[in-house]
């Protein structure tokens, strides 16, 4: 009998219109993502934004805007879990998800035209910035505009460790490529691998090889080499 005299015909109307917003809008967003054959398409991102519909309209019916605060927090840091898996399978696709997250909460909340233009602006962000991103690609900097981290990777064995690793650091500096950070990880059952890591800056490619070429000459060392990634923020 609680839920009859809970019953306000009103309210049941405007729940309804919140997650019918939510669903649209949810899969306006999934649908691009499932044409483009992303591993989020139609159904999370619609699942998603109905879900934080659901529970900011819910907070909103039992605590007032109070209560929707609070559960809107909530919701972003639930869906910071979603994304922390959809990061494996890339960033946008999380992106995506948090903001479709976004969209369901606007509509839970009975901001529907907010809920229309967040739509259209995570759409936005899928659709036409892709050939500012494609062109860009296409286009790279050249080496000496960007900035990358290097790596200096020395595997020797164990017992000369300690002194591999002073060694590389000085011939390192001495060549102006001072080290920010150095890793050790062991390679059973004798050997260790030392993985240098370089403060970002331009590297000729022939100078850092002559150090490489020094610090395999180390008493110890079996093998040394360097790559490059993309820069630590």
């Amino acid at each position: 009998m609680q839920s009859l005299q809970n019953f306000n015909l009103l309210a049941t109307l405007n729940t309804v219109l919140c997650l019918l917003v939510a669903f649209v809008c949810g899969s306006i967003i999934g649908l691009e993502r499932q044409i483009r054959q992303r591993t989020a398409g139609l159904r999370t991102n619609t699942l998603v934004a109905v879900g934080a519909a659901v529970f900011v309209d819910l907070a909103m019916r039992v605590s007032g805007a109070d209560g929707a605060t609070r559960v809107i927090s909530y919701v972003v840091s639930g869906v910071g879990f979603l994304g922390a898996g959809a990061i494996m399978k890339g960033l946008n696709t999380a992106a995506t998800l948090w903001g479709s997250a976004a969209v369901g909460a606007c509509a839970g909340a009975g901001l529907l035209p907010e809920a229309g233009l967040a739509t259209l602006f995570v759409l936005a962000s899928n659709t036409l910035l892709r050939p500012v991103v494609n062109y860009i690609n296409r286009h790279p900097v050249a080496e000496h505009a960007s900035e990358a981290t290097y790596y200096v990777y020395v595997i020797c064995g164990q017992q000369a460790q300690a002194d591999v690793r002073e060694g590389m650091q000085e011939l390192l500096e001495a060549a102006n490529y001072p080290v920010r950070a150095v890793e050790k990880h062991e390679i059973p059952p004798h050997n260790t691998e030392i993985e240098a890591e370089l403060f970002a800056t331009a590297v000729h490619a022939e100078e850092l090889d002559q150090v490489v070429t020094q610090i395999e000459a180390l008493p110890g060392v079996l093998q040394a080499f360097w790559n490059a990634g993309p820069q630590n923020n």
